[in-house]
């Protein structure tokens, strides 16, 4: 962390209201488990856009400009994201997420393409775009995915360049966080005001996008949980767990606890039970389902997944209320509230 690099003030946008005002997550008492109203299904040909929070609609609207500029679905998908992984004042994507508890911050990221061709890179330290590594690893080699040392190596020699940043909040919210060591994932923190602290920050990017020609592809971006144990990988770089993209059926991507997405290799789920005739709003509940039949009194913890069919058809669902998307296609721009299980307030 040596360069100072100036914070970029996040853009925040009007969403849609579905489950109840957002405001709701900030509150933290628990109550009684339902289900909001289902969030709105569009289908026809492309161009369909959907990303996870709210950093998903700057990045989706890029994409989509990466689209009508004539570059391709992987193209947008992985330009897309870019866009937050340089912004230097989200904490849970990028150079500019927290550290682990050892004060390094390392980076995930995996892209797909319509044919499940597949790039990632996991435990990647000092790179401003691990999704640009992820996607040359897709392309230059024989592999899926590089890890740690290797894949900076391999980085470095492939025309990537570090990035070493310093930014003093960042340092900060680490040295507090070390007076208690306290290591309790939290739910949609990447929503959370400024500052709180009963949250540690676990929230990624995960794009999926539609062209006019029906081709698919996604990508997945993300510092992982903050102040993790030095070495952890969450869902985000493992193809089948934080993404999934077959241009036979569609696509699907996951945010939240990771290692409860793994446990139920969650995006490859949704998008067999897509392949099964099952509509994208209802695999993500089937998904978010399982992940708590498997875990029984899980109480705190978010997961969210949304789905794209390759008809343009989309839908998101998440244990709890707050887990936003954005929605985009040629002629609509919207922030989304997904359905979900239980209230927290």
């Amino acid at each position: 962390m040596l360069i100072q690099v100036a914070m970029t003030t996040r853009r925040r946008f009007l969403r849609v209201g579905l489950a109840g005002s957002a405001a709701a997550v900030l509150a933290r008492s628990f109550a009684q488990e339902r289900s909001a109203p289902l969030a709105p299904i569009s289908s026809g040909t492309g161009p369909v856009i959907i990303s996870t929070w709210d950093h998903g609609l700057p990045a989706s609207v890029k994409a989509l400009e990466v689209l009508g500029a004539g570059g391709s679905v992987l193209d947008a998908v992985e330009q897309g994201v870019m866009l937050v992984e340089s912004d230097m004042s989200n904490r849970s994507v990028g150079l500019g997420g927290l550290p682990d508890r050892d004060g390094h911050v390392t980076l995930d990221a995996c892209i797909q393409d319509h044919d499940c061709h597949a790039g990632s890179v996991a435990f990647l330290e000092h790179f401003e775009h691990p999704i640009s590594i992820a996607r040359a690893v897709m392309e230059r080699t024989p592999h899926v995915m590089l890890v740690g040392e290797g894949a900076a190596q391999w980085a470095l020699a492939n025309g990537f360049n570090k990035r070493l940043v310093d930014i003093p909040e960042v340092t900060e919210r680490w040295k507090q966080w070390l007076r208690t060591s306290d290591y309790t994932p939290g739910v949609n923190s990447e929503n959370a005001p400024a500052g709180r602290g009963d949250a540690l920050d676990h929230d990624t990017i995960g794009m999926l996008a539609l062209d006019a020609e029906g081709r698919m592809a996604g990508s997945c971006t993300t510092s992982g949980l903050a102040f993790k144990v030095h070495g952890r990988v969450g869902d985000s770089p493992i193809i089948g767990a934080g993404l999934f993209v077959d241009g036979e059926v569609g696509g699907a991507c996951a945010t939240g606890t990771g290692e409860l997405v793994m446990r139920t290799a969650g995006s490859h789920t949704v998008v067999e039970l897509m392949r099964q005739g099952i509509g994208p709003q209802e695999a993500c509940r089937q998904a978010v389902d399982r992940i708590l039949r498997k875990h029984p009194g899980l109480v705190g913890q978010q997961v969210g997944f949304l789905a794209l069919r390759k008809d343009g058809a989309c839908g998101g669902h998440a244990i709890y209320n707050g887990f936003t998307y954005a929605h985009i296609t040629a002629d609509l721009q919207q922030m989304v509230d997904a359905s979900y299980v239980r209230k927290w307030e």
